[in-house]
């Protein structure tokens, strides 16, 4: 089974149930991989998500990958892809598979932008996370990211969300 933790900064505090929205997100992502078996393990794969604001976001982008700016999601993977096949064979029965972290700020600037919900880009992030969680890149080529934007187009439809990567059609331009 799959469980999130969820750590809610007050920013994000606007009558969204983050906590639901979380568990939805991470369940459809994995859903769309071949680790979807994931989702009725008896052993608990345990994902934290943290909804946090732009500095702390930047301190850990800057600790952990170099870059001294804030960014919409970070992931940070627990376990070694190669690893994956055999997590339902752990001897305690609880497997922490990594954690996602969102920034507030980043987070609604891209949503303003693509006019969308937050909430809607906020999901987005949070499958996108996973399935990096689950060893999906799209920084190692062109298929790659084809390939994990496909899957995060499923895991979205799957929850009722546009295509995060349809063109926006400017009707006045038309």
């Amino acid at each position: 089974m799959i469980a999130v933790a969820i750590q809610c900064g007050d920013a994000w505090t606007d009558g969204t149930d983050w906590d639901e929205l979380a568990q939805k997100a991470v369940t459809q992502a994995a859903l769309q991989t071949p680790h979807g078996d994931l989702v009725n393990e008896a052993a608990t794969v345990e994902i934290s998500v943290k909804l946090t604001e732009d500095g702390e976001v930047q301190a850990l982008n800057a600790a952990y990958r170099g870059k001294d700016k804030p960014t919409n999601v970070l992931s940070f993977p627990m376990v070694q892809t190669d690893m994956l096949a055999g997590l339902a064979n752990s001897d305690d029965g609880e497997i922490l598979l990594g954690d996602i972290v969102l920034a507030r700020g980043v987070c609604a600037a891209e949503a303003e932008a693509k006019d969308v919900a937050l909430a809607h880009h906020a999901t987005h992030l949070i499958v996108h996370g996973m399935l990096h969680l689950l060893g999906y890149d799209h920084e190692t080529g062109e298929a790659e990211a084809e390939a994990m934007e496909a899957m995060e187009r499923s895991a979205l439809a799957a929850l009722g969300i546009a295509d995060p990567y349809e063109p926006i059609v400017n009707l006045h331009e038309v």
